[in-house]
């Protein structure tokens, strides 16, 4: 199968995603004026514990200092990107960022809960806020080698390097940290969420944040699995059920522990799930892919919302209705959060408009940053789940202008 990418369009910069040949060409609304710019950091140390790419280079991340009040609190954000679950998609990845950091850029626009502007980040700005780079192709899990294809599945060498990197700049100190992730990397900081939590000592305020990750193990609208088949050919090729948690894989098959749906019920660290309720990557790659539409009935629906019919929207519906049913258990827990909008989109943490803006998204008249910040600063309980579509106005919904 080929490589399925998730994606988002961060900050003033429109990503282009990549689903085999395709490209996602996405509207984009968040443009930021002089967006604080960050220097990339390889880490060293990688090269000696083998925590590398996928061609075998140092995996990166971005630190902008902390100061003042939040010179001891650190965010740290596991960047997103897809994946790869087979050896040729694995080895296309080596030629781009996501897979080679010879790619990557050497500054990136830090926007959105990256921000240093309080007016654009009242609750983080002033943090050690790290975005760590995404070049393994399995959620920071993978643990082998392809020496025919030479391909390295490193990453949940890459996690450990990156973390113990950060300990020594100054995390090990830190009495407040939030682990972070949008798409892959939201369903990364799943993964790892009480593997970060162990890192520090009782009295250090520990919580994670997963943006977009909620990725379901569903019928497609042939009603087979498109996801779970992927997922299984990620898990198996890069060898990443010794990576996931033991809670989940002492009691289901690894493929199924690569479900966010399936860790949540074990994880003690406290969490917030930050989704759409119409994820519009699992639309267009799980629920209704190409592959499975052969007659393009749904060609239009998967570009724009606004074209699906009364059929389409009910099954959208459904999937809404499972996504709450898997949170059901999740949401009792007073430590964890809630922020699940109506909306047809993908990733919202990392955008301006979507994270704190004049016209954010707004569920109960509460933007996502201000959900996120009453949340870890424990100032009120949120479990804000929104009304079903198409109540919400406040959306900013993905609008593709070519054909999926």
């Amino acid at each position: 199968m080929k490589a399925l990418w998730a994606c988002a369009s961060l900050g003033f910069v429109l990503v282009n995603c990549v689903h085999g040949l395709e490209r996602w060409n996405v509207s984009n609304r968040s443009l930021v004026s002089n967006p604080l710019l960050v220097g990339l950091t390889l880490i060293q140390s990688a090269a000696a514990q083998g925590a590398v790419c996928l061609d075998g280079s140092l995996p990166g991340y971005h630190l902008h200092p902390g100061y003042g009040s939040g010179a001891n609190s650190w965010l740290v954000n596991l960047e997103g990107g897809g994946w790869c679950g087979d050896v040729s998609s694995c080895v296309f990845r080596k030629t781009n960022r996501r897979g080679s950091s010879n790619y990557m850029e050497k500054e990136i626009p830090f926007t959105g809960i990256l921000s240093d502007k309080r007016e654009e980040n009242p609750d983080f700005y002033n943090w050690n806020r790290v975005k760590v780079r995404y070049c393994d192709g399995a959620s920071f899990t993978g643990e082998g080698h392809n020496r025919a294809a030479g391909l390295f599945f490193r990453g949940q060498r890459i996690y450990v390097a990156a973390m113990q990197e950060l300990m020594l700049r100054g995390m090990r100190n830190a009495d407040q940290a939030l682990l972070a992730g949008c798409s892959a990397g939201g369903l990364a900081t799943i993964q790892h969420c009480d593997e970060f939590r162990a890192l520090f000592p009782g009295s250090t305020r520990v919580k994670c944040l997963a943006d977009a990750g909620m990725f379901l193990d569903t019928a497609d609208i042939a009603g087979g699995r498109t996801l779970r088949s992927f997922f299984g050919d990620i898990v198996n090729l890069q060898h990443s059920a010794r990576s996931l948690p033991t809670s989940c894989t002492s009691r289901m098959d690894a493929i199924s522990c690569f479900f966010p749906q399936n860790v949540l019920p074990n994880i003690q660290t406290p969490l917030f799930i930050l989704n759409t309720a119409y994820d519009v990557w699992q639309l267009q790659q799980s629920l209704a892919p190409k592959t499975v539409d052969p007659q393009g009935r749904w060609a239009k629906c998967r570009r724009n919302h606004l074209f699906c019919d009364t059929n389409q929207i009910n099954f959208l519906q459904g999937f809404r209705n499972e996504m709450l049913n898997y949170l059901k258990g999740f949401s009792t827990s007073r430590q964890n959060g809630l922020f699940i909008n109506s909306c047809f989109a993908h990733c919202q943490m990392e955008r301006q408009d979507t994270w704190y803006a004049s016209n954010s998204p707004l569920i109960e008249n509460k933007r996502v940053a201000t959900a996120v910040g009453d949340w870890y600063f424990e100032r009120t309980l949120v479990k804000a789940i929104d009304c079903a579509y198409p109540c919400d106005r406040t959306c900013h919904n993905l609008v593709f202008k070519t054909s999926n």
